[in-house]
């Protein structure tokens, strides 16, 4: 079936362009941590597509990326940028708690994005476990544009705003599916938050968890498409339609329209889509995927945006060309690189690096896992020109629970892993004088799933392992010593902790810390005296398993720490680089 469905579709595109017009898709569109993908073309703002992603717990919150080309995307801008938008996102508990799946839309000058923010520690019949928030704006390129949150009552998520021809609006939602697995739908007041009456109007093809709807009208019908199967290797998309935006709504007896469950391809876990026609009226697709293989360990990138080409005749439902690597499509728009916006293009495999020079700011790319406290980073600061200066948070990387974060925030600050194969490394400057004071790097995931290379004041006795031939654990008289530690936090089985003491002769000046995708499935974990890689050790290789979980995708980055004492050293962090040396699309 799939098979003669790309048949189909190669078929259609090469009657209405011939071969040579065709063009080629290569995906992840937005490689790394960007899932559930949202996308409108908006040609009253120069033919640009807009897209916004899910972001957790991550922040600053939903990105936007734009592009003029469907081939060249430039992070824009986050939606959630103040924490005086949504202040509760300090409150989540749980890994998968934050903001899920947003949809953006724009009607009468106006950009609108509806999310929900979701604690997901509390039962799925709670309603205070589903936050349904409205941002509004009206330019996507500035920040300030976009509003706070504008709360509306949904026992349910993935929420999108639907304008019909008589001028009513409406929500159409996810209900709680493991209380009731079926799509809802109310009218809304998008500016007040007020909604009417939930009426339920699909029940979807009996998949599990029917989610992500979104409502296309079209040649008279209403084409409603949502996701099944959960976000794992059995997702897939399913479509029906009716001749009422309220319904009854009849699936279509060919789904699901897209799914690449049951096959052997790198990429997996394909669901959550959206449609969108570009200028020339053609139909793209875009959703989630992880490059996972069917064997679905090793993904460490995430679930990320994946596009498409659509054929939708008059009429009839859409057939989607199924996702790989290199997708046929229908021509692509003329390349245009002149996009405004403040952050990279993020399907660009760049070398990265960052200087912290003196009349520099954070990069927009740059994340942190909550809303940190911004007392705890300085770029350029006056004793040390041209580093960030990270001051410790009290909790670590795993906080108070592996869940829960408190408050204060965490001193972390990374950027997302976008390629199959990498080195991200720093130089690290850092002179701790109490016990258990900490700074390194992560290839972190989430709270409960990390894996970490520091400098960390200990005593000697606590030592494992040396890094030189000629290093022995009884050379040190000190009751403390700067000492190497590896440690990680996953549910599933990690490398058991490492600490070497840092060598004697490296200890006057700064360190560089490495962390390396060795290959597809592991990673290694380095350090060496600043400027000097020739001296560089590799303390082990780490299976990424451990970070190949859940809802996002590794952020590799840098922390301090005082692990719950009471330390106040500052990390100096310098020579941040992230080099790109490896996309595997197959």
């Amino acid at each position: 079936m799939r098979s003669l469905l790309l048949l189909g579709l190669s078929a259609c595109l090469s009657a209405s362009f011939g071969h040579a017009a065709n063009s080629t898709i290569h995906n992840p569109i937005f490689p790394g941590f960007y899932p559930d993908p949202s996308c409108i073309f908006v040609p009253e703002w120069d033919d640009t597509f807009f897209c916004a992603s899910s972001s957790f717990n991550a922040f600053p919150g939903i990105p936007i990326h734009a592009s003029r080309d469907l081939r060249n995307w430039k992070l824009i801008g986050h939606v959630l940028n103040r924490k005086e938008q949504l202040p509760r996102l300090a409150e989540t508990n749980r890994s998968t708690s934050g903001i899920w799946a947003p949809t953006i839309r724009f009607h009468d000058d106006t950009f609108w994005l509806v999310t929900t923010l979701v604690d997901d520690d509390r039962p799925q019949a709670d309603f205070t476990r589903w936050d349904n928030i409205i941002f509004k704006g009206k330019d996507p390129y500035d920040p300030a544009s976009w509003s706070n949150a504008i709360h509306f009552n949904l026992t349910g998520y993935d929420p999108e705003p639907f304008w019909d021809v008589d001028g009513k609006v409406y929500i159409n939602a996810a209900h709680a599916w493991q209380v009731g697995p079926y799509i809802e739908q109310a009218e809304v007041n998008l500016d007040t938050g007020e909604v009417g009456g939930w009426n339920i109007i699909w029940n979807g093809t009996g998949g599990l968890a029917p989610e992500g709807p979104h409502i296309y009208r079209k040649d008279g019908w209403y084409y409603l498409l949502a996701a099944e199967g959960g976000t794992g290797v059995n997702h897939m998309v399913t479509m029906a339609r009716s001749k009422n935006v309220s319904g009854p709504y009849e699936s279509y007896e060919n789904n699901p329209v897209l799914s690449n469950a049951n096959t052997s391809s790198l990429f997996q876990t394909v669901g959550h889509a959206d449609l969108f026609q570009d200028g020339n009226g053609n139909w793209w697709g875009v959703a989630l995927s992880t490059r996972s293989g069917p064997e679905y360990f090793h993904y460490p990138m995430g679930r990320e945006t994946v596009m498409t080409a659509v054929s939708w005749p008059e009429g009839e439902y859409p057939t989607w060309t199924p996702i790989g690597g290199e997708v046929s499509s229908w021509p692509l728009p003329r390349a245009a690189l002149d996009i405004k916006g403040v952050g990279p293009f993020v399907n660009h495999p760049t070398p990265e690096i960052l200087t912290f020079s003196n009349e520099s700011s954070l990069p927009a790319h740059l994340t942190h896992w909550r809303y940190p406290n911004p007392s705890s980073f300085t770029v350029s600061p006056p004793e040390k020109p041209n580093t960030l200066r990270i001051n410790p948070s009290n909790i670590n990387l795993t906080a108070l629970n592996g869940n829960y974060a408190g408050p204060g925030g965490q001193s972390f600050i990374s950027r997302r892993q976008q390629d199959t194969l990498f080195t991200f490394s720093v130089d690290l400057d850092f002179s701790p004088t109490v016990i258990e004071e900490e700074a390194g790097v992560s290839a972190f995931l989430t709270q409960n799933h990390h894996l970490d290379i520091g400098i960390v004041l200990l005593p000697p006795s606590t030592s494992t392992a040396t890094l030189l031939p000629n290093q022995t654990l009884e050379q040190e008289n000190e009751a403390l010593i700067p000492q190497i530690r590896f440690r990680g936090e996953s549910y599933v089985p990690v490398p058991k902790p490492i600490i070497a003491p840092v060598p004697k002769a490296w200890r006057r000046d700064k360190l560089r810390l490495e962390i390396k995708a060795a290959n597809r499935t592991h990673y290694s974990f380095s350090v060496g005296p600043a400027g000097r890689q020739s001296l560089m050790q590799t303390l082990l290789y780490a299976s990424n398993d451990p970070v190949s979980w859940g809802f996002t995708g590794v952020l590799l980055g840098a922390y301090a720490t005082t692990n719950g004492r009471n330390g106040t050293t500052p990390a100096y962090i310098s020579n941040w680089q992230y080099l790109p040396q490896g996309q595997f699309r197959d």
